[in-house]
């Protein structure tokens, strides 16, 4: 099969990059914050906990108040997982001793593409920016 064209790859791109802007349904079994571990060369993944209020948004069960996207008061995760491969950090994430409850199959399908996107950013040393 050959290679994609420039203007296939924009074409996907910008695909992907509206779909990226689509409206989505938060996960109130909590949520996510992938990133590489340059030091261990690593994807670690860390689990928070959450609850969506009446107006849809991510609040702290610790004091009841939406979560800020940015800024904020840092808080702890629960949970920290770690694997070489986006295989594995799935894995870890989904059949491990302690999966993450998560109660969405589209948040699953997320999990995934970023768990994806690290470990290739992981194997070209480039940067990762969770979407």
């Amino acid at each position: 099969m050959p290679p994609l064209t420039p203007e296939e790859r924009q074409a996907r791109q910008s695909l992907d990059d509206r779909l990226s802007r689509r409206p989505l349904t938060l996960d109130p079994g909590g949520y996510m914050v992938i990133f590489v571990d340059d030091q261990t060369q690593e994807l670690v993944a860390k689990f928070y906990t959450n609850f969506i209020n009446e107006q849809g948004l991510a609040c702290d069960p610790a004091t009841g108040q939406p979560i800020p996207c940015a800024g904020g008061t840092p808080r702890q995760a629960v949970q920290i997982y770690r694997g070489r491969t986006a295989k594995e950090l799935c894995i870890a994430l989904l059949e491990g001793d302690n999966p993450i409850p998560i109660t969405r199959l589209d948040h699953a399908a997320y999990l995934g593409r970023e768990c994806q996107r690290a470990e290739e950013a992981l194997r070209h040393g480039t940067a990762y920016i969770q979407d």
